[in-house]
């Protein structure tokens, strides 16, 4: 299905469901989270999101100019577009609660919405998220919830940034819950585990 030029596999529930938005990784695309979403929200409607950018091949939800350094001035047009499509779908479906996951590239994006958007999720979980920059104070972040997973040698995205990310969350009053492991950017079982305990925990 397209809409505003995103591609999406979707899985409909009932009236004021929750909605589910997932998004993939670099080199993934909407079929990386979708069956796992289910899995993760039986009774969720779900939305799985494919990047509408090209990396030679690789899709992702906006453009950089090598790694780890982001083009900012698509960022904030993808953002603009990507807060759209959510508000969009949230006339469309009038959800109970919105969650929204997403992972390395999915996961950024989805913080940069965030960033500007805050009460747009009640629930969302950043698995290995980088965010190069400072992001600007945003008191609509209060009290939201927030799960961010990370490796502690993770070569894309660094220890000392992810732990940034948190504090600045923290530092806006949301709800942060972090969850490491041994490893490096790979997703590992105990991270979909911390997720699965999330979710429940918000019910």
């Amino acid at each position: 299905m397209d809409s505003d030029s995103y591609h999406f596999s979707e899985k409909a529930a009932g009236a004021k469901a929750t909605l589910f938005l997932v998004l993939h990784g670099t080199g993934g695309d909407e079929n990386q989270f979708f069956f796992l979403a289910q899995d993760l929200l039986p009774n969720a409607h779900v939305i799985s999101l494919r990047g509408d950018v090209s990396e030679h091949g690789a899709l992702r939800f906006f453009k950089r100019t090598g790694e780890g350094i982001y083009d900012m001035v698509d960022l904030a047009l993808r953002t603009v577009k990507m807060a759209a499509f959510i508000m969009q779908q949230k006339r469309r479906l009038n959800p109970s609660r919105v969650v929204g996951l997403g992972y390395s590239n999915g996961a950024n994006i989805l913080a940069s919405v965030m960033f500007s958007h805050a009460k747009l999720f009640d629930d969302s979980i950043l698995m290995h998220p980088l965010i190069p920059f400072q992001p600007k104070p945003n008191p609509g972040l209060v009290s939201s919830r927030i799960l961010i997973t990370a490796g502690e040698h993770d070569p894309i995205c660094p220890v000392p940034a992810t732990r940034a990310l948190i504090d600045y969350f923290r530092q806006q009053g949301s709800i942060v819950t972090d969850l490491w492991h041994n490893g490096g950017h790979e997703l590992r079982p105990n991270e979909i585990d911390a997720v699965w305990e999330f979710l429940q925990d918000s019910r």
